[in-house]
């Protein structure tokens, strides 16, 4: 099976590394393709830095493997992967492992989880992981968590969904489990605005500290467990009654 390896913290990242060394060690044939600097946040932007029409990629070497550092959002290099920018298309996509948690409402910003939804966008599975916290250490518990994930994941990926996997960060043996998991109703993080001038305005950023509701991802992360949870692109809001929006038809 062919697996496109990206992320949102760029293709020298410590956890790229960290889940190209489990995709390889899963038997999977592995492209890597990922940001040559850091794109978080950019959530599935469809961005480049092109050339005369050309997208800049720089060779560079990943868990030892020859990997691409792509001038592109992450959601933009799984758009051209899918096409055959890298080779053959790959069957499935993985994502991260992101330096920070893309947990709750967060996940619409994120890039990590963006370039797995442009992946389900263009039919195919993906899995996105992230190890939380501000300056996460625990590589060797994500790689824990990786391992499980991605063992269930080769085998229910049939149909295009991603799985998203938050990490705590905390020594593997202090790590309870895989665990599935309901989004938070708020993100991972809370802005303020402060001063607002004449051509510019300040905001801050820090983490929630509100009680998060039982059974979801933040709830179970505070809980020790690596946390698990399905997700899909936007579909139709059949809630919204739009009748007499447009006028009527003659």
């Amino acid at each position: 099976m062919r697996a496109l390896i990206t992320n949102d913290d760029g293709v020298g990242s410590e956890g790229i590394r960290t889940l190209a060394e489990a995709a390889l060690a899963a038997g999977l044939d592995v492209t890597v393709a990922a940001p040559h600097e850091e794109r978080s946040g950019a959530s599935a932007m469809l961005s480049a830095l092109e050339d005369d029409g050309r997208l800049l990629i720089d060779r560079t070497t990943v868990a030892g493997t020859e990997a691409l550092a792509v001038h592109a959002s992450p959601a933009m290099i799984v758009f051209v992967a899918v096409r055959g920018a890298f080779g053959e298309p790959p069957d499935i996509i993985l994502s991260g492992v992101n330096h920070g948690p893309n947990t709750g409402q967060a996940v619409l910003h994120s890039g990590t989880v963006g370039a797995g939804l442009t992946a389900v966008s263009q039919g195919r599975a993906a899995l996105a992981v992230s190890l939380i916290g501000g300056r996460p250490t625990r590589f060797d518990t994500a790689r824990a968590a990786t391992d499980q994930a991605l063992a269930w994941f080769l085998e229910n990926c049939e149909n295009p969904y991603v799985l998203n996997i938050n990490v705590p960060d905390i020594p593997p043996e202090q790590l309870r489990g895989l665990k599935p998991a309901s989004l938070a109703s708020f993100g991972a993080v809370q802005a303020e605005i402060g001063e607002i001038g004449e051509g510019f305005v300040t905001a801050t950023f820090h983490e929630i500290g509100d009680e998060p509701e039982p059974g979801t991802d933040v709830a179970l992360l505070r809980e020790g467990w690596a946390t698990a949870t399905a997700l899909r692109p936007p579909i139709v809001a059949d809630a919204v009654n739009l009748t007499g929006l447009g006028g009527t038809d003659g």
